[in-house]
Formats: structure tokens, sequence, C-alpha cells
């Protein structure tokens, strides 16, 4: 299964962030010892929910959208749910941080899940370290590698 962390971010919104950066970019390539993973960044909404529509795979990309009214999971539950999709035969899993106002109804009836790493608010970029490091954990536990040690 082939994993993309998306993220809604208008350039004028962007900055660069070294150390995020790099913290980013080393559990992507953790990540891809487990599962092929990339990053990309959208500009707006629609860009992000056009992409997920052209994408290639014989059935479409498990879209999770993180939203702070979704679903929350202690990271065992979330890897247990993760197993369940990739056993399930998903190609694709699509985790995207939304827009700073959030998301539109039209995309939240479109994902397959709705997900919330909790009640904070997290600056774009912090997400998208905290949500890498979520994704790596997931794999270690189903690897049952010892990463997570259940505390």
């Amino acid at each position: 299964m082939k994993i993309t962390l998306t993220s809604i971010l208008p350039r004028r919104s962007r900055s660069k962030s070294e150390p995020t950066d790099r913290l980013l970019a080393d559990y992507i390539d953790r990540i891809g010892h487990y599962a092929p993973c990339d990053s990309q960044l959208f500009e707006t909404e629609v860009a992000l929910l056009d992409w997920l529509d052209r994408s290639p795979g014989r059935i479409p990309a498990y879209s999770v959208l993180l939203d702070s009214r979704g679903q929350q999971y202690s990271s065992e539950e979330f890897a247990a749910h993760i197993g369940r999709i990739r056993d399930g035969g998903a190609q694709r899993l699509v985790l995207a941080i939304g827009p700073a106002d959030g998301w539109s109804p039209t995309a939240r009836q479109r994902a397959s899940l709705l997900f919330s790493l909790g009640r904070i608010t997290l600056p774009h970029q912090l997400a998208r370290v905290v949500l890498a490091e979520q994704v790596y954990r997931t794999l270690t536990i189903l690897a049952n590698h010892p990463y997570h040690s259940g505390h």
C-alpha cells in the first residue's frame, strides 16, 4: 500500500522551517522501510480533491482527513484500523491535513475516515511531522517492531 501525506497550504502561507522539513523527511524515509511513502502540498482543497480523482489505481484511495471533529484513536487502535485497511486490499492511503478554516462539507462527506490528533491546534508544519511520526509508529506496531513500547 502506498502512503501519501498531504496538506492544504497556500504558497503565501508557506514558510521555510528547516527543522520540521528535516523531521518530516526523516519520518518519510523511515516509513519507506515498510511502505512506499511521499508527501504532497496543495494550494486548495479543490486541488487535493481533483488530484484524488485523477490518481491511478483499481480502487479509489482510502482518504483520511485530519479534522478536529474526527475519530480519536490510541496509537494501537489507529494501527489496527490501518492494518484492516491494508489487509482489505487498499492500494493507496492518503492522509490529509486540511485548510486553516477546516474541510468543506463536501470533502468531509467524501472522506473514508475523519481522524483527529486531538483537540489541540497545531501549525501545519508541526502537524505534518506529528502525522508522519504516527504513521511510522503505526507501521512499526503492525510489524511488531520495538519502536512503540506501549506507553
